[in-house]
């Protein structure tokens, strides 16, 4: 009886292995089909994502009323850029805090979006003040009027600093 009570507990426990083997094999399957699925999601999601971002910038920036402000640096400036800020209308619209990475691009050439928004068309005010230090490590401090021509379309206005003074180009 002990032979049979061993053969049948061998048999047992084979079934029971080969069992358990099966069912991680669907697990494994499982698992990769659903991890598969996942990925899809996370797909679909970020496209969505994108395809709102630029819905959301039609709607609040529509092209007919969009103004977009760039800074740059003349080139060779040698200058360390502190802050910008920039005011429409005499308000607030941007400013700027600037790490050494961002001089450091802006120095290479980068220009920078400061900021994008709506004016109507129209003639409108715009001031943009900057401080620094230059390379003796005195205080640096500049701050340019510009009249705003906005028409009809998106406008883009270039503010290029230097130590001397701040200009602007309409594109």
């Amino acid at each position: 009886m002990h032979k049979h009570f061993s053969a049948i507990l061998a048999i047992l426990s084979m079934f029971l292995l080969s069992t358990l083997t099966y069912a991680e094999d669907i697990s494994k399957e499982q698992i990769k089909g659903l991890d598969e699925q996942v990925q899809e999601i996370k797909t679909d999601v970020l496209n969505i994502a994108a395809e709102l971002n630029q819905l959301e910038e039609k709607l609040l920036y529509p092209s007919h009323t969009q103004v977009a402000v760039f800074i740059s640096l003349n080139p060779g400036e040698t200058f360390r850029l502190d802050s910008v800020e920039i005011q429409i209308e005499g308000k607030p619209v941007a400013e700027h805090l600037y790490t050494f990475k961002e001089l450091d691009a802006l120095k290479r050439g980068g220009v920078q979006q400061i900021y994008t928004g709506n004016v109507l068309s129209g003639d409108h005010a715009m001031q943009v003040s900057f401080l620094g230090k230059t390379e003796g490590g005195n205080d640096l401090q500049r701050t340019e009027n510009y009249t705003l021509h906005k028409g009809v379309g998106p406008q883009i206005v270039e503010v290029a600093l230097s130590s001397q003074s701040i200009t602007f180009k309409d594109r």
